[in-house]
């Protein structure tokens, strides 16, 4: 990573491009970790819970040092511009919510988003909803933090820290899978995939 960009050009690298989404990650990130005076994990000192696998992630990775090969970034599948931190350190909690219309596009981007998914807009379809794009994600980023989000602080457990397991072979496949997940099909072990899953609806 480079050192010598800050981090919002850091996070913009990270993911690729910049977007609202983003920025929504980068400012509850930046919020996060002012409310907990802390500073970037480098190992699991801090716990990242995202509640949505949208762009704004990214952010919260780059800016917090909380990632899923760390295993200090936690997922759970809400849909929400939410994310709550943990510092392991003082045992304190936060979590960031953005609030609705800090984000919400209107009719016509609405519109214009459909078409540039689709792959029907025209240029000027795609570079007028780039530009709302820039617009929206300024907006973000510069509105003062009681109007982007709601800020909860909170006495969550903390998770227990990440485990490295021992790997074994599926005797199937071939692959080293972890032991954690490993399955046993007709006495021998396996990974899931080659397992199969078994369900009566519950």
């Amino acid at each position: 990573m480079d050192t010598e960009k800050n981090d919002w050009e850091q996070c913009a690298d990270f993911h690729g491009h910049v977007c609202p989404g983003l920025a929504i990650g980068y400012r509850a990130a930046k919020i996060g970790l002012q409310e907990l005076a802390a500073i970037r994990a480098e190992d699991e000192e801090l716990v990242a819970i995202a509640e949505t696998d949208a762009c704004g992630v990214d952010a919260v990775m780059v800016v917090t040092g909380c990632t899923l090969g760390k295993g200090n970034l936690l997922y759970r599948d809400y849909g929400k511009h939410a994310f709550t931190f943990l510092n392991r350190n003082s045992g304190k909690g936060v979590r960031i919510s953005a609030n609705a219309g800090s984000w919400r596009q209107d009719e016509q981007q609405t519109a214009l988003r459909a078409q540039v998914f689709a792959g029907n807009a025209s240029d000027e379809e795609r570079q007028q909803f780039a530009q709302n794009q820039q617009i929206i994600m300024r907006q973000i980023l510069d509105m003062p933090q009681e109007e982007f989000c709601k800020v909860q602080h909170t006495e969550e457990e903390l998770p227990s820290k990440a485990r490295i397991f021992d790997s074994v072979t599926c005797a199937f496949c071939g692959e080293n899978v972890s032991e954690a997940r490993a399955r046993v099909k007709d006495g021998k072990l396996a990974c899931i995939p080659c397992a199969g899953s078994y369900s009566r609806g519950w």
